[in-house]
């Protein structure tokens, strides 16, 4: 378990605490209902599975070292089940070296790793999701959610839908446009989630990668509504370009889409690693770049999958809040300091005037405060906040990248005097 201010609690806290509860003087004290908590984690990830480059025991003891709560590991239309074999190579394409397998045999012991000689080709055995478990979960500390990269494409654009918290692999659905391919891939996560009986989440992913979703393509989702707003892939075109808007700006263009046009809903903007990058020097796409913080009443797949999809949670590329929360008329956000960083808090969002929108992802105010609020005026379709710091990033994905948090929005008051209309229409 982990809070934005204390990262572990002491052991012997945890052995008082237990005395006082096990004490006939307070009996009845564990019964009363678990406070909610804040749990930090990655839902995007890629190891030997697919196409990262460590082994995913490298990888996931990354982020036990480095605080996090909870990872998933999203590899390319596959999950971590059953038997794989990896190649072991000397020559420059093959990620995984014989040095590599020599550090796995320090770090986790000789009986850990498992090889063979397949004609000539000596190769090791990946560790699967039940192995990985069953060696670093700790309850109340770290878990594990099972997840996969559905990994598909129409013509020259790519779609990507991470789903979270599935059961079985979901091939890619194909469509016969872009919009019809996310739709189809959702609507399978759904599906199994229904199924199933188990909370599931699918968010689209990296929309400018590859230049290849517009914010169009993003607010038409039906029955879904998170896309990382960012993602901290080399290649992933967070800030945009000439030719595109940014990932915040496609968030402000979708949302406003979604209630008025599309009737759909809020969106929610997550922020992940990417990670693929693990070995030597000039990786591309490292770990600890972005995160979510959720809050959520107990360290478990379907707590921290059902938080999430209510919304109880911020995205995160350093930047840490103590606390946030909303009312019929205020969004409100208090920021844990740090020596010699400032902040600036900007509330954004899009306006509704004489049965219209006017401009679209507007800055309706700024603040320099540790607690910033909002009061809404009354003509708010939504309102959102981005808290920047003035520290740089120290593992950026770009040049300019700064240490940021995304609060995700609220609705606004104009949102009931809409008449909206399907997609498309």
């Amino acid at each position: 378990m982990t809070t934005p201010t204390n990262h572990r609690i002491v052991p012997i806290a945890l052995l008082a605490v237990s005395f006082i509860l096990l004490s006939p003087a307070v009996a009845g004290v564990d019964d009363k209902p678990a406070q909610p908590q804040w749990f930090k984690g990655n839902t995007h990830t890629h190891t030997y599975w697919s196409d990262g480059n460590a082994a995913p025991e490298h990888v996931i003891d990354w982020y036990v070292k480095h605080d996090y709560d909870f990872l998933v590991l999203s590899d390319h239309n596959i999950l971590s089940q059953g038997e794989k074999w990896y190649p072991i190579g000397r020559d420059d394409w093959r990620p995984l070296r014989p040095e590599h397998v020599e550090d796995l045999e320090r770090r986790f012991g000789p009986d850990w790793v498992q090889t063979r000689t397949v004609q000539d080709t000596e190769q090791m055995r990946l560790k699967n999701l039940p192995e990985l478990r069953a060696k670093f979960e700790r309850a109340a500390e770290f878990i594990m959610i099972q997840g996969e990269e559905i990994t598909d494409a129409f013509e020259r654009h790519s779609v990507h839908i991470n789903a979270v918290n599935l059961q079985e692999l979901i091939p890619p659905q194909r469509g016969d446009s872009v919009r019809d391919t996310i739709q189809r891939n959702v609507d399978a996560v759904i599906e199994q989630s229904q199924r199933l009986g188990r909370p599931m989440l699918a968010h689209i992913n990296h929309p400018n990668f590859g230049r290849s979703l517009t914010p169009e393509d993003v607010a038409s989702i039906k029955g879904e509504r998170f896309f990382e707003v960012y993602n901290g892939h080399h290649s992933v075109l967070n800030n945009g370009d000439e030719n595109i808007p940014s990932a915040d700006a496609i968030w402000d263009i979708a949302l406003t889409l979604r209630l008025t046009e599309y009737d759909l809903g809020l969106l929610y903007g997550f922020a992940t690693d990417d990670s693929h990058h693990h070995h030597g020097q000039g990786r591309t796409s490292q770990p600890g770049r972005g995160w979510v913080w959720v809050k959520a009443d107990e360290l478990t797949p379907n707590a921290i999958v059902s938080a999430l999809r209510a919304g109880d949670f911020y995205a995160s590329t350093g930047v840490m809040l103590k606390d946030l929360g909303s009312s019929d008329r205020t969004l409100w956000l208090e920021i844990q300091p740090q020596d010699g960083v400032t902040y600036t808090t900007e509330f954004i969002g899009t306006r509704w005037r004489d049965g219209a929108v006017s401009a679209v992802g507007e800055v309706l105010a700024t603040s320099s405060e540790l607690r910033p609020r909002y009061e809404m005026t009354g003509d708010e379709l939504y309102v959102r906040a981005r808290v920047t710091s003035s520290r740089e990033h120290p593992n950026p994905f770009a040049e300019g990248d700064m240490e940021t948090a995304w609060v995700q929005p609220v609705l606004g008051q104009a949102r009931g005097n809409i008449t909206a209309h399907e997609p498309g229409h």
